[in-house]
């Protein structure tokens, strides 16, 4: 996997953040931070999309049908204990 450089400029407030977290111990350096960051918004990002997905099958798939709770209950504690 190749690597780019890159420039970014920080306010002082989040520049201390920063170090505040790696003098925590929880990341090494400010670059480990930033692509944590990337990867957690790249995570958070599929999570949406897949819920967004479902969704829309959920609105295609139908007129909705009556639903029974105590019923539901029952069927499961006979199916799981």
């Amino acid at each position: 996997m190749g690597t780019v450089r890159k420039t970014i400029t920080l306010t002082d407030k989040q520049d201390g953040w920063i170090k505040a977290q790696i003098e925590a111990g929880h990341y090494t350096n400010d670059s480990e931070y930033i692509r944590g960051l990337i990867r957690r918004e790249q995570e958070r990002s599929a999570e949406v999309e897949a819920i967004r997905s479902a969704l829309m099958a959920g609105e295609s798939s139908g007129e909705p049908r009556a639903f029974d709770p105590e019923a539901f209950k029952q069927r499961m504690l006979v199916k799981h204990g």
